[in-house]
C-alpha cells in the first residue's frame, strides 16, 4: 500500500522512527533506527511495508529496497514474524542473509533471537534459490557527538535498541562491558558493535 514515505525525520526510538509528512507523523518500525541518525531533522525517503493485524496496523521501514525485499521474503517463512525478520536485518545486510540461505548456513541464522534450528532450516527450505538481491547501498550513517557524556548516552540507547530486538538481559550484560571499552562515534556504531558481539 505504501511503497515509501518521504518527509522530515523528526524522532528516533530504539524500535522505530517518526517521519513528518505535511504535519502527519508516521511511526515506522525499523531493523535499526539509528542507521537514520545522520538524517535527523532532514528530509528522508524510507521504503515501507504496511502489515495489518487484527489488533494493529504497523508500518515497517527500510533504508533501501533490497532490505525491504529481504524482509518481505523472510516473513513469508512459517515461524518468522516481523520482529524476527527485523532482528536478522539489524545486524546483516540482505546479501549476507542471502548467502547464508544459499550456503544452507543454519548456524548463521540461529544466532538471531527467536530463530531456532527448525526455523533456520525452514528459512533455507523456503527461500533457497528464490531470493533475488541486487547490488545494495551500504551507506553508513554516522553522527558525531561532542558532549562529554556522549559515550554513556550512546551505550544506553544502543542497549535499548538491542533489548527491543529480543536479546536477553544476560546477553546484554556482556555487550555493555564490550561497549564501555569501545570507541564509538554514533549510536548506530554502538549497536553494530553490540550486534557483532552477540552473534560472534
Amino acid at each position: 500500500m505504501y511503497a515509501y514515505i518521504k518527509g522530515k525525520l523528526t524522532q528516533l526510538f530504539p524500535t522505530h522512527v517518526v517521519v513528518d509528512v505535511n504535519g502527519v507523523g508516521y511511526e515506522i518500525q525499523t531493523p535499526n533506527s539509528y542507521r537514520f541518525q545522520k538524517y535527523l531533522d532532514k528530509e528522508v525517503q524510507i521504503f515501507t511495508s504496511l502489515i495489518v493485524r487484527e489488533d494493529a496496523q504497523l508500518l515497517y521501514g527500510f533504508i533501501n529496497e533490497e532490505e525491504k525485499d529481504m524482509f518481505l521474503s523472510l516473513i513469508k517463512v512459517t515461524g518468522i514474524g516481523p520482529k524476527s525478520a527485523l532482528a536478522i536485518l539489524a545486524t546483516s545486510t540482505p546479501n549476507e542473509v542471502k548467502q547464508a540461505i544459499e550456503n544452507e548456513n543454519d548456524a548463521y541464522l540461529t544466532k538471531f533471537p527467536g530463530i531456532g534450528k527448525k526455523t533456520a532450516r525452514q528459512i533455507v527450505l523456503d527461500l533457497k534459490g528464490k531470493v533475488q538481491i541486487t547490488e545494495e547501498n551500504t551507506d553508513t550513517l554516522l553522527n558525531v557527538m561532542n558532549e562529554s557524556n556522549a559515550n554513556e548516552s550512546m551505550i544506553k540507547e544502543a542497549m535499548l535498541a538491542l533489548e527491543a530486538l529480543g536479546y536477553s538481559k544476560r546477553e546484554l550484560s556482556k555487550v555493555e562491558k564490550v561497549l564501555k571499552q569501545s570507541n564509538m562515534e554514533s549510536v548506530d556504531e554502538a549497536v553494530k558493535i553490540g550486534l557483532q558481539t552477540l552473534v560472534s
